[in-house]
């Protein structure tokens, strides 16, 4: 378990004459349980991308204390280290050769496993790779992605990791994912791509304005809502809508009556930043 207790953080001063730092979190409390994959949403600036830093010790709270598996990760012990993997949305990777760098930076994960990485490397149809830094941005992703899988690290955070990918390799990529999941394992995917992604949640994050607005499982919100077309005769109990080709999508209260649907991840967050949900 991941238990964020009351952090603060806010970016450091680039200049001088600036009299405050701009703040991220303040009083900031979040808890990520194992076996679940969590969709981390949100508008630009809203510390997405810095809440994954955070949680991986690469930044540090100003207060606040986060715990991975009760240990502090600021104190960076090599047991919790070992723990966690982040694919950052920018990356770089050296001028070697894939095996080079997988004898190189295998030893840091004792759970790594050759078979998952082949799996993945196979599933993007990748072969045999000479020089890492030659690759164009969607093969880097697809490689790191197959050697983030293949560290079997319980907490996994990635940062708009479909970024670059064509539609074919988004598949394949939630695909590698979902294949990849354990019973202990926790994954983060911080995406503005939310269509890239919705089918292998099982809990949305929406971050705005320094706190959750939403915090909830697919279950509780399929079990809540429906999410379906409507034309402009039927909107009687639509809590929030957005014309579209295919008639108002709308989201609407779920009575007893009502199948289940479909969350449309989209207009869900769209809801949510409106004030509406």
């Amino acid at each position: 378990m991941i238990k964020v207790d009351k952090i603060a953080y806010s970016y450091p001063v680039k200049f001088l004459l600036r009299k405050q730092r701009p703040r991220v979190f303040w009083n900031f409390s979040l808890t990520l349980e194992e076996n679940k994959i969590y969709g981390l949403l949100g508008k630009n600036g809203t510390g997405k991308s810095t809440l994954l830093y955070l949680l991986a010790g690469l930044n540090a709270a100003r207060q606040g204390k986060i715990f991975v598996d009760d240990v502090d990760v600021t104190k960076r012990e090599t047991e919790t280290l070992s723990k966690i993997f982040i694919v950052t949305e920018e990356f770089e990777l050296p001028n070697i050769s894939l095996d080079r760098y997988v004898k190189l930076n295998r030893p840091f994960y004792p759970d790594f496993s050759d078979e998952v990485l082949q799996r993945c490397l196979h599933d993007f149809e990748l072969d045999k790779i000479d020089d890492l830094s030659s690759l164009s941005l969607g093969t880097k992703k697809k490689v790191y992605m197959s050697f983030a899988l293949a560290t079997n690290t319980k907490y996994l955070f990635m940062d708009e990791p479909t970024n670059g990918l064509d539609l074919e390799s988004k598949s394949i990529f939630r695909k590698v994912v979902a294949q990849n999941m354990t019973d202990d394992r926790t994954i983060v995917i911080s995406t503005h791509q939310v269509h890239d992604v919705e089918q292998l949640l099982d809990h949305v994050l929406i971050l705005g304005d320094n706190k959750l607005l939403m915090y909830k499982s697919i279950a509780d919100i399929s079990d809540e809502y429906v999410f379906e077309y409507r034309d402009a005769s039927n909107m009687s109990g639509v809590i929030y809508s957005e014309p579209s080709l295919q008639g108002n999508a709308a989201i609407a209260k779920r009575n007893g009556r009502s199948a289940e649907t479909q969350v449309n991840l989209e207009l869900l967050y769209n809801a949510v930043n409106a004030g509406k949900l």
